[in-house]
């Protein structure tokens, strides 16, 4: 493994956690008053989240060099896509941020050799991560279904609070695969 992976595995970790710790203050700031502008600040930090792990998922995957530098552009996408919406009211290019990794991981990982040891836990967070999109899309029949005990947004609230939880197990378990 070169320094290169190792540095750019740091920044693409850091911005993820620093993306995940970020969406406790930008939901609960959306939340206490929902509006679209306060929902640029519960956006934003899950867009972090989204495409670090994009450019993560690169630099196990295909190239350590590429997927290093492809993490300021993705994050900047993210970026752009949240700008987007909010000036033209139009959300395909944040869906384009926020599930192309969805769809791309898993095919990647049951794909492409991994360079790590317990590399399913990303078939776990991914898994955990489309749960959380059905109970969103489900959200008032299964408010329906529990006689208004509790709504699909907050199960998807749990489910995608699964996704750092198999994550970080990963982390905390992996190490370098020999046979690649």
């Amino acid at each position: 493994m070169e320094i290169t992976s190792l540095q750019g595995e740091l920044l693409g970790w850091t911005c993820f956690y620093i993306g995940v710790a970020a969406v406790a203050f930008g939901s609960s700031y959306y939340h206490l008053k929902p509006n679209d502008a306060r929902l640029v600040w519960d956006r934003l930090p899950m867009t972090i989240a989204f495409t670090s792990i994009m450019a993560i998922f690169i630099i196990e995957r295909i190239d350590d060099r590429k997927g290093t530098i492809s993490i300021i552009p993705l994050l900047l996408a993210g970026l752009l896509s949240i700008l987007y919406w909010r000036y033209f009211d139009d959300l395909r290019p944040y869906a384009l941020v926020q599930f192309v990794p969805c769809i791309a991981i898993p095919v990647m990982a049951i794909l492409l050799p991994p360079m790590y040891t317990h590399s399913a836990y990303w078939l776990w967070a991914a898994g955990f991560y489309l749960l959380a999109k059905v109970e969103e899309a489900a959200d008032k029949v299964i408010y329906g279904w529990t006689h208004h005990i509790v709504s699909g947004h907050t199960l998807k609230h749990l489910c995608a609070a699964m996704v750092p939880v198999f994550l970080t197990l990963m982390l905390a378990k992996r190490t370098v695969e020999t046979e690649r």
